[in-house]
């Protein structure tokens, strides 16, 4: 496909084209659809979140980890990006990079760990 194809259309058809790719697992295509529409328009989380997800699957961890950023940059209380952020920081090895991110996704979905002393009394985590 040539990149004509991915700026075919209005800005909604080419979300919406890119959505079904990405739905198709067609990782690749659907970042080039989307990677015109994050030029057009780079305060949009939505669509560097979903963009970021494409490059997450198509292993191009470098420029998830980019998109991701941008998307805290602006955004720094959304949740899935964090999530996601870390999850491509510890697929990338980088796991102490990754940590406080994912610390901090768990946070913001009201998810808070144990403390230690809880744990050394019950390691099953029975109440």
């Amino acid at each position: 496909m040539n990149s004509t194809y991915y700026d075919f259309g209005t800005a909604a058809e080419r979300w919406a084209r890119a959505q079904q790719f990405f739905d198709a697992r067609e990782y690749v295509t659907a970042a080039g659809i989307l990677e015109g529409l994050v030029a057009e328009v780079p305060e949009q989380v939505s669509t560097r979140l979903l963009l970021a997800r494409a490059y997450y699957h198509s292993a191009r961890l470098q420029k998830a980890e980019t998109e991701l950023r941008a998307v805290l940059e602006r955004d720094p209380v959304e949740q899935y990006a964090r999530l996601m952020l870390g999850r491509t920081l510890e697929r990338q090895g980088r796991d102490g990079d990754a940590g406080p991110h994912l610390r901090m996704a768990a946070a913001l979905a009201g998810e808070f760990a144990q403390t230690r002393t809880d744990q050394q009394a019950d390691p099953l985590g029975r109440v």
